[in-house]
């Protein structure tokens, strides 16, 4: 057998795959179906780049997405760069530099690719698209609420069925922990029985703030029993001020749309990096995996800023199934007619033929067209 050097040119790194024709369009359609309801309400599209120099990109909030970042060296000059994990914080650099004199609150939104360098058993998620909103420069009930809203106005354009947000406030449980006073093993142990909703656990090791850790527990939920639970929690002055916060917002929304789904989970905490307020998750029924998440944070020279970033590959999986544009196959001599050019301003796509033939209907069917153009009308297959 005769052995070769050529290189298995399908073969890709685990985690990064190739989108196809259908897929990539559908994906394409989306996420501008998502930027076209952010375009309306304001919100102005920027690009950051991909890749940026290490200090840049992981400073400030950035810190928290370090183990999440692929690295590399500027060949000119020498300097380390990473390749972003995530969106958000590069919309909160040109936010305080290139748009630093632009009037607040400031409206931004945001699409592309991401690369994390993978966690063990999810490699499969190493490229992942985004796209979201950030209002920067505003703290508020009703900056909270715009996020919310926006949201689900794009996923009812998209036909995304019963969908839910679930709303939590991580800063809230953090300073309850700290002010247990545990270190160390006790204190990952605490956690760790927050995380998993132990109550019986949470209720053994919390010590001084067992109580009221076990009542943020009980508390998670729909929206209704939630607040009920957290308005009567006996919570210091400087702790109370984020429950509050929470409960505001859910009256808000309830008031601003009282059709929308709210499930409250105060005691939730985990894959908040660097939000400092107010948090939101996009469930849908059909999905096992988030569809979005986002919420409040401080920007750079701690400015307030909140947001909401989308999943596309896995949004889309919930949305209805994206119409492309039927195919019409165009006989060579009709490519350039005036028919041609109204069947594409019409939604349709024409593929045309280079070449005569003698069996039109075998040509277009191979080509994967439903349909066929010629001598000015367009017949169906």
């Amino acid at each position: 057998m005769k052995l070769t050097d050529e290189p298995d040119t399908a073969l890709l790194p685990s985690g990064f795959i190739d989108l196809l024709q259908h897929e990539a369009e559908a994906e394409a359609q989306g996420i501008e179906s998502v930027m076209e309801v952010f375009a309306a309400h304001g919100y102005e599209r920027v690009r950051p780049p991909l890749l940026e120099f290490e200090t840049s990109l992981l400073h400030g909030a950035g810190q928290a997405l370090e183990e999440q970042t692929f690295r590399l060296m500027d060949p000119e000059s020498r300097r380390m760069m990473a390749l972003r994990p995530d969106m958000t914080t590069q919309i909160a650099r040109i936010a305080a530099t290139r748009l630093a004199a632009t009037a607040r609150p400031l409206r931004l939104s945001y699409a592309g690719s991401c690369i994390l360098v993978g966690t063990p058993g999810r490699e499969g998620q190493r490229q992942i698209s985004q796209a979201g909103i950030e209002l920067i420069g505003a703290d508020s009930v009703e900056a909270d609420c715009e996020v919310v809203l926006i949201a689900a106005e794009a996923l009812e354009k998209l036909g995304v069925k019963e969908y839910s947000f679930d709303l939590s406030c991580p800063a809230l449980v953090q300073a309850l922990v700290g002010l247990s006073g545990y270190t160390g093993a006790r204190r990952a142990a605490l956690v760790h029985a927050l995380d998993r909703k132990d109550i019986a656990a949470v209720a053994e090791l919390g010590g001084p703030v067992a109580s009221v850790l076990t009542a943020l527990v009980e508390a998670c939920g729909p929206s209704d029993a939630a607040l009920a639970i957290l308005e009567t929690i006996d919570l210091p002055p400087e702790i109370r001020l984020h429950a509050d916060r929470l409960v505001a917002v859910v009256r808000a929304l309830h008031l601003r749309a009282p059709q929308l789904r709210l499930t409250v989970d105060p005691a939730e905490f985990r894959g908040w990096q660097y939000h400092t307020g107010i948090c939101m998750t996009v469930f849908a029924r059909s999905q096992r995996e988030e569809l979005g998440r986002g919420g409040r944070y401080q920007a750079q020279g701690e400015e307030p800023a909140c947001g909401l970033t989308f999943r596309p590959e896995i949004l889309l999986r919930a949305a209805r199934p994206i119409v492309l544009r039927p195919r019409v196959y165009v006989a060579a001599e009709m490519q350039d007619s005036a028919g041609a050019a109204r069947l594409r301003a019409e939604g349709y796509a024409t593929v045309a033929g280079l070449d005569t033939v003698d069996d039109l209907p075998a040509e277009a069917r191979r080509l994967n067209c439903t349909f066929i153009f010629v001598a000015d009308e367009l017949i169906t297959l």
